[in-house]
């Protein structure tokens, strides 16, 4: 069964528009954009994950999944389960924060080497939709499902049905219902999305995007995590992208997708996330109120990480070293 390419009619479509935008807009363009050619493997790179947060143990899961020979989407997928099955985590998986309702509800993505994607919104009684929204790549005619539509095609697929809000997620939402005050807080684990980025032996990228969204989020709101492009873009010729943040401030501007069209024109991954932070900084006078963080991989397996707020850290498997790693942010105060 074909899939949608979303690497043929995007970069075809996008690349002339991007290359000029980043021409005109990045900070020193011609040494940018001018003199480093297009993103080329020239090496086979020893195996990569990725991915934000400190979510510690999910990468090293991850890290030896391809170490042990795993191809790049099945290690993504066996990092962000981590944390979709971690009960303390409150912002991916079971024990996620609920909506101002009082119900979870789960958002993911998935992309492959070959370009293929697959994605779910809205899941309420699966935990791994990391891996459902691979079954929906990999099994439909479909990029994505929602809701109803996803649920009941997981159980087709063999996945349990459970209840995700847990007793603790349960007492803090009737707690928070005694104020019912809704504001997202810089680096408190109210959206810490789990986004991974994986290389493989065989030199392949790829990545999975996990969350259950903005902690009492109203009902039906969908951020950036399952949107192709958005949370998560990966080129297989260039390199990936994953997002984590407000989301509604990734949206605006496809910042995973953006970050991975300037690597392909000759940005490092560190540059690409750079510019990707400052195209919304420069646009919303608000942005002291919000984080916003990218993390990003090459074919090289260079990496790249930007922030707009202090605080953010990503963790990077290499070598048999799982590494945190404090990321450089645009506020300084």
């Amino acid at each position: 069964m074909k899939r949608r390419n979303f690497i043929k009619n995007a970069s075809l479509t996008g690349l002339g528009v991007v290359a000029s935008s980043a021409a005109i807009s990045c900070k020193n363009p011609s040494e940018e954009i001018i003199e480093k050619p297009a993103m080329k493997q020239t090496k086979k790179p020893t195996p990569i994950a990725i991915c934000t947060w400190r979510f510690t143990e999910a990468n090293a899961t991850a890290g030896k999944a391809l170490k042990a020979g795993k191809a790049a989407l099945d290690a993504a997928i066996a990092g962000v389960e981590v944390e979709e099955e971690n009960l303390k985590n409150t912002t991916v998986g079971i024990g996620g924060t609920p909506d101002r309702e009082g119900n979870v509800t789960l958002d993911a993505c998935v992309m492959n080497a070959d370009g293929n994607c697959g994605s779910v919104l809205c899941v309420s009684t699966t935990k791994n939709v990391a891996a459902l929204a691979r079954k929906v790549m990999e099994e439909t005619p479909h990029v994505m499902l929602a809701g109803e539509g996803a649920e009941a095609f997981a159980y087709e697929q063999g996945f349990e049905k459970e209840n995700l809000l847990t007793d603790t997620a349960r007492e803090a939402w009737q707690e928070w219902l005694k104020t019912s005050e809704y504001k997202p807080i810089i680096n408190i684990e109210n959206h810490d999305t789990i986004g991974m980025l994986t290389l493989d032996t065989n030199g392949d990228i790829a990545g999975a995007c996990s969350t259950s969204g903005l902690s009492y989020k109203m009902k039906g709101r969908v951020g950036d995590s399952p949107i192709i492009g958005s949370g998560l873009f990966v080129d297989n010729e260039v390199g990936g992208a994953v997002a984590t943040g407000m989301g509604e401030e990734i949206l605006k501007t496809v910042g995973s997708f953006l970050i991975v069209e300037l690597m392909r024109n000759g940005l490092s991954p560190q540059a690409a996330c750079e510019e990707a932070v400052r195209r919304i900084v420069i646009k919303n006078e608000n942005f002291m109120d919000f984080q916003v963080a990218y993390i990003a991989l090459n074919k090289d397996g260079e990496t790249g990480a930007y922030c707009i707020h202090e605080g953010f850290t990503m963790m990077k498997y290499q070598n048999e070293e799982n590494e945190a790693i404090a990321v450089d942010f645009y506020h300084k105060k």
